[in-house]
């Protein structure tokens, strides 16, 4: 598409894009990166076929400051308008038809990155150990170096699409469509879904852009510009989810999650040591090892995580908790919902909300047969709210494709989970289910 049949803000953004690249050394810093890694993601973002995410927006605002010319105070307010187009691009480009379809996707894809380059921290930081020479010890830093920054560009980039399915979510709906049950609908056309498959195997290297498809990624072995090892956390917290109540009530209604357990004395003193050894790792700068520690503690028993969510936040842990609530969502379905029921019943409903939302994020087919599997052991509360929040937060198109294995068993619960929404998913779910040749 060529730039002047663009939207307007997204136009703007190309063109402040434009400006802004032509003032950096394209070959230096993570604009170098950038090229080097994902030409084609470059290309499309500036002919506005795509908008880059944040995180990269931001890093080369970081090389207009290293070595651009401009002064600190001048790239804040770079920073300022930038950010301001951004979203009103990024508005506009998620306004399209089937838009709200390719963020789901997308999601799912970052969810994988973030949780690959957790894991690849975690190896790599036992593997340091190891190393015989002095060589092979700073190859293994550099990696290490590396699969932070995945971590931490997957977990903001994970960060903004939840946000902009949120934006997506609160505008009004469309005007209902008169004809509620219409006749059966022609085969469908290959959904935006359906590439997805091919963007979802991990090529190596960090710097790359979310979701966008990426038929090479050279190996991780480019040099680590000098603003890797100074730079902090990426900026920019997830939004606070918002709509979804908790365990499948409706608007109104209130629900009744278990009651809080009282911990043993062994519990709690997990608990301190974990926040103990978390205070040592960061203060000794061993990440990748807090974060082994993180993803241990997802497993815990899930009366814990209230008490260890207090414990934290007295330690100035907090980020260490969002990086713990990123984990528990991606929990077996039934821990998961245990996870949430034990956040509400201590009253962090805004927890709760978050991992059943991003833990709804998985592909469908394996929402079907979590369901089927919670139903089979007689878990209806259980499967009430994982079903609740994924008819709340995908598209009723994703809905339908989680019956697949077994429609006779998933539609009828599929659909109790939608009329518990509204009356307008309800339909709407059921339409779905129509065109994908299921019956209500």
């Amino acid at each position: 598409m060529e730039v002047e049949q663009l939207p307007d803000q997204v136009r703007e953004f190309v063109v402040y894009l434009r400006n802004l690249l032509a003032r950096l050394d394209q070959d230096a810093g993570w604009c170098g990166i950038f090229w080097q890694r994902d030409p084609d993601g470059m290309r499309v973002c500036l002919t506005g076929a795509e908008v880059p995410p944040w995180d990269v927006v931001e890093a080369l605002l970081q090389d207009l400051g290293m070595g651009g010319g401009s002064c600190e105070a001048e790239v804040e307010v770079e920073a300022v308008r930038a950010r301001a187009l951004h979203r009103a691009s990024l508005t506009a480009f998620d306004a399209r038809a089937g838009g709200r379809e390719l963020l789901g996707d997308r999601l799912d894809v970052m969810l994988r990155e973030q949780r690959y380059a957790a894991g690849r921290q975690v190896e790599l930081a036992q593997l340091l150990h190891t190393a015989a020479t002095r060589e092979q010890a700073e190859a293994m830093r550099l990696d290490l170096a590396w699969a932070r920054d995945d971590h931490e560009r997957a977990t903001a980039r994970c960060a903004e699409l939840h946000r902009r399915i949120a934006d997506l979510d609160r505008r009004p709906p469309p005007p209902p469509v008169p004809q509620r049950h219409p006749q059966p609908a022609p085969p469908e056309s290959p959904k935006r879904s359906e590439p997805s498959k091919e963007r979802k195997r991990r090529p190596r290297g960090s710097a790359r852009f979310a979701g966008m498809p990426a038929e090479a990624a050279p190996a991780a072995d480019a040099p680590l510009p000098a603003a890797l090892a100074a730079q902090g956390p990426l900026r920019g917290a997830a939004a606070s989810p918002r709509g979804a109540r908790f365990a499948g009530a409706a608007e109104g209604e209130t629900t009744a999650p278990p009651a809080p357990q009282h911990l043993d004395s062994e519990a709690r003193a997990a608990i301190a040591a974990c926040v103990g050894t978390l205070l040592r790792l960061r203060a000794e700068g061993r990440g990748g090892e807090a974060h082994g520690v993180l993803v241990e503690a997802a497993h815990w028993p899930a009366a814990r995580f209230p008490p260890l969510a207090a414990e934290l936040g007295r330690a100035g842990l907090g980020a260490d908790w969002a990086t713990l609530l990123w984990e528990t969502a991606s929990l077996p379905a039934d821990l998961l919902v245990a996870a949430a029921d034990a956040l509400a019943a201590a009253g962090r409903t805004a927890d709760a909300q978050q991992i059943l939302r991003q833990g709804v994020a998985r592909p469908a087919t394996e929402i079907g047969a979590s369901v089927l599997r919670l139903t089979g052991e007689g878990r209806h509360r259980e499967t009430r709210a994982l079903l609740d929040a994924y008819v709340r937060v995908r598209t009723p198109e994703e809905a339908a494709r989680s019956v697949r294995d077994d429609p006779g068993r998933l539609v009828p619960l599929l659909a109790e989970a939608a009329r518990g929404v509204s009356d307008e998913r309800y339909w709407d779910v059921v339409h779905a289910l129509r065109v994908a040749g299921f019956h209500a």
